[in-house]
């Protein structure tokens, strides 16, 4: 299978998610989006196949969102495309891509619905110790 992973190393969602891929077996492939970010049509289209507006994929928190008046209603979502492709940091992530779909992993067990439950034999824990995988690889949360 085929997964790709726009991730932040400094992110603990990012990095969770980027473990449960591996745990399936799966080496992503990596996109550190803040130095590497998508093309504006890829942004559009991962956020779109995931079933979002722009505005539910754009990160508020930790961002210029305010000082950039992108909390303005009247910005169209190709006004906020431009915003986040201009200030990376402005990407919620991490946004995971695979040929059963894409997804903000946020949480980062989201990443569960766009992988093979088959893949998963045992059990898998995140950073701060949430099981997120019970023993026989089946999903917890």
């Amino acid at each position: 299978m085929t997964v790709t992973i726009y991730h932040n190393p400094a992110c603990g969602t990012s990095r969770n998610t980027l473990e449960i891929i591996r745990h399936a077996g799966i080496e992503p492939t990596v996109i550190e989006y803040l130095k590497t970010p998508p093309s504006k049509e890829d942004l559009a289209k991962m956020i779109a196949d995931s079933g979002l507006s722009v505005r539910q994929a754009i990160r508020e928190k930790g961002t210029p969102y305010e000082e950039l008046g992108l909390a303005d209603p009247a910005l169209s979502e190709d006004e906020l495309l431009d915003a986040m492709i201009a200030t990376p940091i402005l990407i919620n992530r991490p946004l995971v891509v695979t040929e059963m779909g894409a997804r903000l992993c946020r949480p980062s067990e989201v990443v569960l619905d766009i992988l093979p439950a088959d893949a998963f034999t045992s059990a898998f824990v995140k950073e701060d110790g949430e099981a997120v995988l019970d023993a026989e690889g089946k999903r917890i949360v």
